[in-house]
């Protein structure tokens, strides 16, 4: 479904060259939740948006359902990104627009009929169990709410693959379940894989098939978290896996 050959990002700093994604390779199964922890600045986010080319990579290779991103043309590459939706941590929606018009907007960009918009928004809507707040504007709704928004957004174009970038961290332990709930459920129904960038063990112990331990824009470890006894062998992995260390 996804892999990532040794992916390499760097940026023009202030304070010289910042190798943020160090020639990391990994592979993600179809209908796997597989997940990144890390310290902040470990390089999880912006190897994230590698997948979708929203980083675009200075070395290695993107493969997504056997084709390689890096060498589409910027049509073909905005034609794949319909079937990759993304979740942020701070939501993204539109504030002038109401819960049910959000979740439409990717579907007008791609000049979908309206009538099957209509009905393909209230199916989203029902899935992250918000259609009685279709009108509402995000002004008016919670935080956990914002975030179920944002979900049916991602998965109103019938993605294969869903990325969130630490879509919880912004909430409460409570909202904080409920969307990773939500989230389970998208991928056991629907069977959309999902890559996911956290920095809470909770969510990783959640949710997460395989999570991989980044430090320094390293993958240093990856786990399988469906083993009854984890043996993680770096410093990192032990603490955060063995000790219930905390980032």
């Amino acid at each position: 479904m996804i892999q990532l050959t040794e992916i390499k990002k760097t940026y023009q700093t202030s304070n010289g060259l910042l190798c943020a994604v160090d020639t990391v390779s990994v592979q993600i199964s179809p209908g796997e939740v597989f997940g990144f922890i890390g310290f902040s600045g470990a390089g999880k986010s912006t190897l994230l948006r590698c997948i979708n080319l929203l980083e675009r990579p200075d070395n290695g290779a993107v493969w997504v359902d056997g084709e390689n991103f890096m060498s589409l043309t910027k049509k073909e590459l905005l034609k794949r990104r319909r079937k990759i939706g993304m979740v942020f941590q701070h939501y993204n929606l539109l504030q002038n627009a109401t819960a049910f018009e959000n979740v439409a907007f990717p579907l007008e960009i791609a000049k979908v009929a309206q009538h099957e918009r209509h009905h393909r928004v209230l199916q989203c809507l029902q899935i992250v169990g918000l259609t009685e707040k279709a009108h509402d504007y995000p002004a008016k709704l919670s935080g956990g709410q914002k975030q179920r928004v944002a979900i049916a957004r991602a998965i109103v174009t019938n993605p294969k693959i869903l990325l969130c970038d630490e879509p919880t961290s912004a909430l409460d332990p409570q909202t904080t379940q409920t969307i990773l709930q939500y989230l389970k459920r998208i991928n056991k129904e629907l069977g959309i894989t999902i890559v996911l960038v956290t920095h809470e063990m909770e969510v990783v112990r959640n949710i997460c098939d395989r999570v991989s331990v980044m430090e320094k824009g390293k993958v240093i470890e990856t786990l399988d978290m469906s083993e009854e006894t984890l043996s993680p062998q770096s410093e990192l992995a032990k603490y955060l896996f063995t000790n219930g260390g905390g980032i």
